[in-house]
C-alpha cells in the first residue's frame, strides 16, 4: 500500500513539532554535559550500555512536548519504551545519542528525532545541543544550521571507494562476522575512522563522509539518520540491500555508486 501524502500544511505543522521537540532536548542535556558530578547506570550486565540522568530527562521534557502539541501520535523511546498512539505516526526518539561520548565530554554525541509511519520515517533531525548544530531533512527539506549559519544538506557525489572516508563507532562492530564483512570494505577506502556515533551520519547528509557501517542497531539509532542522509540524496540499506529503518545492520551511503561498491564487500 503507497504511502499517504501530507498536505503542505500538516508538513509545516509536523516539522514545528520536530523542532520544538528538539528544543526541549537542548536544555535537559546541557544541563549535565561536562558536569563534573555526572555518573551513569549500566544497563548491560555482560558489559557496558550507560545511560545518565540527562538521558532520561531529556526523553521526559520531549515527551512532555509531545503531551502538549500531538497526544494523538505514538512514541517509541530509548529510555522509557512504547507508547500508543491512534494518528498512525510515531515520534522515533533516541535522547542522547552517544551517552559513552557524552560523559567522555566529547562534542560528538547527539539528540536524534524521527517521524515514522508504517513505511519507514518520514522526517528526522540529528541535533548537537553543545555546538548548536542541527541537521534535518524529510517532507521536501534537507537543512543543517549551525555556528557557521544555515545551508542545504547535499551528499558527496560519487567516487570510487579507495578515495572514500569510512566511519564506525566501534572498531569491534558486533558480531566477528560483522567485523570480517566491516574489515574487508575498511581494506579498500583511502580513510577509515571511528567514534561519533550519530554525527557520522550528519556528516555523510553534509557531504563531509562517503560511508558509515554499523551492526546491532535499535530503531532509534537510525530512524533519523536515515531520514536526514535520504532527504540529502544518500541511501541508507542493511547489508543485503534492503530496509534498515528498524535497524540490525546499517549501510549508510552518500550515493547510490559507493553504496554498491561497500554492499558487495559486505555480503563477502
Amino acid at each position: 500500500m503507497p504511502r499517504p501524502s501530507l498536505s503542505a500544511p500538516a508538513a509545516t505543522e509536523l516539522w514545528r513539532t520536530a523542532h520544538a521537540l528538539a528544543d526541549a532536548a537542548r536544555p535537559a542535556t546541557l544541563h549535565h554535559f561536562r558536569s563534573m558530578g555526572l555518573s551513569a547506570d549500566n544497563k548491560d550486565a555482560s558489559g557496558f550500555d550507560p545511560v545518565t540522568a540527562a538521558d532520561r530527562e531529556a526523553e521526559a521534557a520531549i515527551r512532555d512536548t509531545l503531551a502538549r502539541l500531538r497526544p494523538q501520535d505514538a512514541i517509541l523511546g530509548e529510555e522509557e519504551g512504547h507508547t500508543g498512539g491512534t494518528s498512525g505516526l510515531t515520534w522515533v526518539i533516541d535522547p542522547i545519542d552517544g551517552t559513552r561520548g557524552f560523559l567522555s565530554g566529547t562534542p560528538t554525541w547527539g539528540v536524534l528525532i524521527a517521524l515514522a509511519d508504517d513505511h519507514g520515517p518520514l522526517l528526522g533531525i540529528i541535533d548537537q545541543p553543545y555546538i548548536r548544530e542541527r541537521f534535518w531533512g524529510g517532507l521536501g527539506q534537507a537543512a543543517v544550521e549551525g555556528p557557521s549559519g544555515r545551508a542545504t544538506l547535499a551528499t558527496r557525489p560519487a567516487r570510487p571507494l579507495d578515495q572514500a572516508i569510512l566511519f564506525t563507532t566501534f572498531p569491534e562492530v558486533g558480531t566477528p562476522e560483522d567485523r570480517a564483512g566491516f574489515e574487508r570494505v575498511a581494506a579498500r577506502a583511502r580513510l577509515t575512522r571511528y567514534g561519533c556515533d550519530c554525527y557520522a551520519y550528519a556528516l555523510v547528509a553534509a557531504g563531509q563522509v562517503d560511508l558509515v557501517i554499523e551492526a546491532g542497531l535499535n530503531a532509534y539509532d537510525i530512524m533519523a539518520p536515515i531520514a536526514v542522509i535520504e532527504a540529502a540524496g544518500g541511501i541508507v540499506t542493511d547489508w543485503q540491500g534492503g530496509p534498515a529503518h528498524h535497524g540490525g545492520q546499517v549501510l549508510a551511503a552518500a550515493n547510490p555508486a559507493v553504496h554498491a561498491e561497500a554492499l558487495a564487500l559486505l555480503q563477502g
